[in-house]
C-alpha cells in the first residue's frame, strides 16, 4: 500500500473519530444540556462537588475543552467563582483522561450493538427524549469504529522506511516531539483524539515508550492552549478559567518534561507496552495536576487574572443604537403568507433587542453606569416603535383574505409582540429604576444574594432564547420544555426568597440594606419569565396540550 493511501486511510479514521466525538457531545448537550447547566450552577460553590461535577461532565461531553468553555462562561457571568471554575476544570481533565482509558480497551463488540440500537431509537420516533440518546449511541459506536480504523490504517506504517528515521529524530530531540504533540492536539482540538492517535501508533510499534511519555506531555500542553485561544475575544472575566488552566496544566507539562529529561525515570510502573504507558501516563499527569491544583487554586486564579488584565482591551460601552431596517414591506400585504413572514422577521428583531436589554440590565446591576442606563432606555423606545409598527402591519394584513392558519399566526405574532413590549417595560420601568437606586445609595448585594440573582437571571435568559426559538420553529417539544421551565423557575424563586429571608433573620447588614431591591428584582425576573413562557401557549394549544390553565401530560 502506497504512503499516500495509508495517510488517506489514517486521515479518514481521525476525521471519523473527531466527528463521532462531536456527535456524542452534541447529543448530550441537546438531551441533557439544561439539566447539566443547572447542576453545574448549583454544585460549583463546593470544591469537592466542583471536582466531581467536572469529571462527570467531561465523561458525558467527551471533551475537557467543552467543560472549560462552559465553566469559563459561567465564571464570566458571575454565576460561579474563579476558584470553583478552576477546580471543575481540574476534575474535567481527569475525566477526559479516564475516557481515554476506557476507549483503550477492546470494545469492538459494542460497535454493531450501539449503532443498531442508536439508529432504531433515532429513526423510530420524533420524540427528542429518544432521538438524542439514539444519537449518542450511534456516536459511541462510530467512535469505537474509528479506533479500529486507526489501528488498521497504522499497520502498514511498521514497514515504512521513512517513519523510523522520523521517530529516531524525535527520540533524539524530545523538545521537538513535545511541541509536535502539542500541535497535533491543537489541530485535533481534542486531547482524547490526540492521545488515542498516539495509542494507535504505539500499538503497532511505531513509537517507543520514552518518546510516548514525552508526547503525552505535549498533548497536555496543546489541550491547555485550545480554550484560551477560543476565548481570546471574550470578556476578561470569562477568560480567567481557561487562562488558569493553561497556567496550571500547560506550565505543569513543561515542569514534568524537564523532570523527565533530567531524571530519565523508568516507565515500567506505567505499563508493559507503549500503549498502556501512554494512557496511564496521561491519567497520572492529570491526577498529579489535580492534587497540586487544589492548594494552588487561589494563587492560580490571581495569576490568571493578572495575565488576562495585561492584554484586556479597554472597557468601552457597547453601542446599543444602530440603523433600523424594517422588514415590514407594504408591497406584499396582498399576499398574507409573505407579509406574515416579514412580520415574523420584524418580531425576531424585537426578540434580539429584548435579549440585549435583558443581558445588559444585569450588567448594570453589577456595574452601574449612567451612560449605559440611558442607552438601555433608548432600546426600550426602539421596542415601542417596532411594536407599534408591527401591530399596524398585522392589522393591514387582516383586511386581506386569509386562511385559518394565517389568521392564527397573525394572532400569535400580535400576542408575542405585546408580551415582548411588556418585557421591555419591566426592564426599563422597574429593573432600571432598581439600578438607579442601587447607584444613588451606594448599595451592594451580599455575595450569596448576588449569586442567587445571577443564577435566576441566567435561567430567565436561557428561557428567553427558548421562547424566541418557539416563535420561529413552533416546535412542540421546545414549547413543552419552556412551560416546564416556568414551573421550575417558580420553585427557584421561592427558594431564593426563602434564603434571603433567612439572611434577614440573621441580621446580615447588606441583606437588610438591599432587601427591597433583591425581592423586587426576583419579582421582575419571574414576571418576565412568565410573559416569555406564554409565547409557547399557542403551539401547545394547537397540539391539544393546554387544558384551561393547566399543562396536560404530553402523549
Amino acid at each position: 500500500m502506497s504512503g499516500s493511501v495509508v495517510l488517506l486511510h489514517f486521515a479518514g479514521a481521525v476525521a471519523l473519530l473527531l466527528w463521532a466525538t462531536r456527535m456524542v457531545r452534541t447529543g448530550v448537550e441537546r438531551a441533557y444540556g439544561d439539566v447539566l447547566r443547572r447542576r453545574l450552577r448549583s454544585t460549583l460553590s463546593n470544591p469537592v462537588l466542583a471536582l466531581a461535577t467536572g469529571t462527570a461532565l467531561a465523561v458525558a461531553l467527551q471533551s475537557s475543552t467543552a467543560v472549560t468553555l462552559l465553566v469559563g462562561s459561567f465564571a464570566g457571568s458571575g454565576i460561579v467563582t474563579g476558584i470553583g471554575g478552576l477546580l471543575a476544570v481540574r476534575g474535567a481533565e481527569v475525566g477526559s483522561a479516564l475516557v481515554v482509558k476506557l476507549l483503550s480497551y477492546d470494545l469492538t463488540l459494542l460497535v454493531p450493538i450501539t449503532i443498531f440500537a442508536g439508529t432504531v431509537m433515532f429513526m423510530a420516533t420524533e420524540r427528542r427524549e429518544w432521538r438524542q440518546p439514539g444519537r449518542i449511541l450511534v456516536g459511541i459506536g462510530l467512535l469505537i469504529l474509528s479506533l479500529e480504523m486507526m489501528g488498521q490504517a497504522s499497520e502498514p506504517l511498521r514497514d515504512s522506511r521513512i517513519l523510523p528515521m522520523i521517530v529516531t529524530y524525535l527520540s533524539e530531540d524530545p523538545i521537538t516531539a513535545y511541541l509536535l504533540a502539542a500541535l497535533i492536539t491543537w489541530l485535533f482540538h481534542s486531547s482524547i483524539a490526540a492521545v488515542l492517535f498516539l495509542v494507535a501508533l504505539a500499538s503497532k510499534g511505531v513509537i517507543n515508550a520514552d518518546l510516548a511519555l514525552v508526547m503525552v506531555l505535549g498533548v497536555n500542553l496543546g489541550s491547555s492552549i485550545i480554550a484560551p485561544i477560543l476565548t481570546r475575544g471574550a470578556p476578561a472575566a470569562a477568560r480567567v478559567v481557561p487562562m488558569g488552566n493553561l497556567l496550571m496544566r500547560g506550565a505543569g507539562s513543561m515542569v514534568a518534561l524537564a523532570a523527565v529529561l533530567y531524571a530519565r525515570p523508568s516507565t515500567v510502573m506505567l505499563g508493559s507496552d507503549p500503549s498502556n504507558i501512554i494512557v496511564n501516563a496521561h491519567i497520572l499527569f492529570n491526577v498529579a495536576i489535580l492534587i497540586a491544583g487544589i492548594p494552588l487554586a487561589r494563587l492560580i486564579e490571581r495569576a490568571a487574572k493578572a495575565v488576562v488584565a495585561l492584554n484586556a482591551p479597554p472597557v468601552v460601552p457597547e453601542p446599543m443604537e444602530h440603523i433600523e431596517i424594517s422588514a415590514l414591506d407594504p408591497k406584499v400585504l396582498d399576499h398574507p403568507s409573505l407579509a406574515l413572514a416579514n412580520a415574523t422577521r420584524e418580531v425576531i428583531g424585537v426578540c434580539d433587542t429584548i435579549e440585549v436589554m435583558l443581558k445588559s440590565v444585569m450588567e448594570l446591576y453589577d456595574e452601574p453606569d449612567r451612560a449605559r442606563m440611558t442607552a438601555l432606555a433608548a432600546l426600550d423606545d426602539r421596542v415601542d416603535r417596532k411594536h407599534a409598527a408591527i401591530k399596524l402591519y398585522l392589522a393591514k394584513i387582516t383586511t386581506h383574505e386569509m386562511d385559518e392558519d394565517e389568521a392564527l399566526r397573525t394572532q400569535e405574532l400580535l400576542g408575542a409582540c405585546v408580551k415582548l413590549e411588556q418585557v421591555g417595560d419591566i426592564i426599563t420601568r422597574n429593573m432600571l429604576v432598581h439600578v438607579k437606586k442601587k447607584l444613588d445609595r451606594g448599595l451592594t448585594f451580599t455575595p450569596e444574594g448576588w449569586r442567587e440573582l445571577s443564577n435566576l437571571h441566567a435561567t430567565v435568559v436561557a428561557n428567553a432564547r427558548l421562547a424566541f426559538n418557539v416563535l420561529v420553529s413552533r416546535d412542540r417539544d421546545t414549547a413543552l420544555q419552556l412551560v416546564r421551565e416556568k414551573d421550575r423557575l417558580r420553585d427557584v424563586e421561592r427558594d431564593t426568597s426563602q434564603r434571603h429571608f433567612e439572611r434577614l433573620r440573621e441580621g446580615t447588614t447588606q441583606s437588610v440594606e438591599t432587601s427591597s431591591l433583591h425581592l423586587d428584582t426576583i419579582r421582575d425576573l419571574k414576571q418576565i419569565n412568565s410573559l416569555l413562557a406564554s409565547i409557547a401557549y399557542p403551539v401547545l394549544e394547537e397540539h391539544g396540550l393546554l387544558g384551561g390553565t393547566r399543562l396536560r401530560a404530553a402523549e
